[in-house]
């Protein structure tokens, strides 16, 4: 921990034990504070149930579904004092963002402005200055200096971090060193009394899981994040694609509920474009079942993989009935539609069994014969034959 954070600890332990005499005071002592001493606050938010202020929140999601613009969205709301999604009105406030992956002049300059941001609220981290040398900004050694250049800005509201494992130092799947990375970012927000905002990614290959479980790298970043949102896009009743925003865990606020959103192209000064969000309606529901049917066209690659191989595994050893394989989708996380588009890539045979029977999967012979490993017995092979009559279903026509 830097000397500013030790003072600044110092000076509130001091102000809660005032009482005490400096000299009773250990300077290498353990600062404790009496609950009685204490008094209950309730949390300050920027946006109610969704970014609190003094608070790390992290959004994640897979690549393409416009993160880094909505985070773009959520700082215009800030500088220009606009309204939340739900309808709430923001406080104006200035806003930091230190991207490492996009320029701020071709890039997230023009989306701010097509979003509608007061620029001159809006401060980039582009380095550091070090004995009179530009340096790249490190977090691990620049915190306290941006700590003072937001003082002097004053009335900073909001720092995004893009993303958000760039302020970890060391290796970003150990629990360890990525608590020890983020904490100067809760510090930092706290000292400041703003909200900071990670952007992640999706895990490849954690299609089902738990979103908050699919930020990449290590669990510490979903744990230490007081509020983890994320964002997809997913297929609709209609299998028509739509991008979903929702709130994946909280520790401070309700943990559920979200909104659609577009993403659209639009002049954002002359002859230069660029993309913002245009808010949808409220969507209620866990995060888990708003985002169940993501879209397998997905670039992270998981969703289609992984349920091609679940239904593989399920019907390598023959028919099975269709009320079993759903029972078994559920459990795994994948929703049924999602498991009939996998069953339609795999060319696999759904049919009644009989006339009272319910609806009956199974690879083709041709298919199985392909999946089966080489020298592998199968004694119910036989139980579908490539003519076998074979009826097309839908996830709504099947009867279990």
């Amino acid at each position: 921990m830097s000397a500013g954070n030790i003072a600044a600890l110092r000076a509130k332990a001091d102000a809660i034990v005032g009482t005490v005499p400096r000299q009773a005071v250990d300077e290498s002592c353990v600062v404790l504070v009496r609950g009685s001493e204490l008094a209950p606050e309730a949390v300050n938010w920027l946006w109610e149930g969704w970014l609190a202020l003094g608070k790390l929140g992290v959004l994640a999601g897979p690549p393409g579904c416009g993160k880094t613009t909505l985070a773009l969205a959520c700082m215009a709301t800030v500088t220009s004092g606009g309204r939340w999604p739900d309808g709430s009105r923001c406080p104006v406030g200035n806003v930091l963002i230190w991207s490492g992956e996009d320029d701020p002049s071709d890039t997230l300059l023009p989306r701010l402005i097509a979003a509608g941001a007061d620029r001159s609220r809006v401060y980039f981290v582009t380095g550091s200055r070090i004995n009179g040398e530009v340096l790249p900004f490190d977090p691990s050694r620049d915190l306290v200096q941006l700590s003072a250049q937001a003082e002097k800005i004053g009335n900073v509201r909001l720092l995004v971090v893009d993303p958000v494992v760039s302020a970890v130092t060391g290796d970003s799947h150990k629990n360890t060193e990525v608590r020890r990375s983020l904490q100067p970012l809760v510090d930092l927000g706290g000292y400041l009394g703003a909200a900071v905002l990670g952007i992640s990614h999706f895990s490849k290959g954690t299609g089902g899981k738990d979103p908050t479980e699919r930020v990449t790298g290590s669990v510490a970043f979903g744990a230490v994040a007081r509020v983890v949102m994320v964002a997809a896009k997913v297929a609709d009743e209609a299998g028509e694609p739509r991008r979903i925003f929702a709130r994946s865990k909280s520790n401070i606020g309700p943990d559920d509920g979200g909104f659609e959103y577009t993403l659209e192209q639009v002049e954002a000064v002359p002859g230069i474009f660029a993309s913002r969000v245009l808010w949808g309606k409220a969507l209620p529901g866990s995060a888990r079942d708003l985002l169940r049917e993501a879209d397998e066209d997905d670039p992270d690659g998981g969703s289609e993989g992984g349920v091609n191989d679940f239904l593989r595994s399920l019907l390598a050893d023959g028919p099975v009935s269709a009320k079993s394989i759903k029972a078994d989708a559920d459990g795994a996380g994948y929703a049924w539609r999602t498991v009939h588009r996998a069953a339609d890539r795999l060319g696999v045979e759904r049919r009644k069994d009989g006339m009272k029977g319910g609806w009956v999967w199974a690879l083709t012979a041709a298919r199985r014969c392909h999946e089966r490993p080489e020298g592998a017995e199968d004694a119910n092979f036989q139980n579908v034959s490539p003519s076998a009559p074979s009826v097309a279903s839908s996830p709504e026509s099947e009867s279990f």
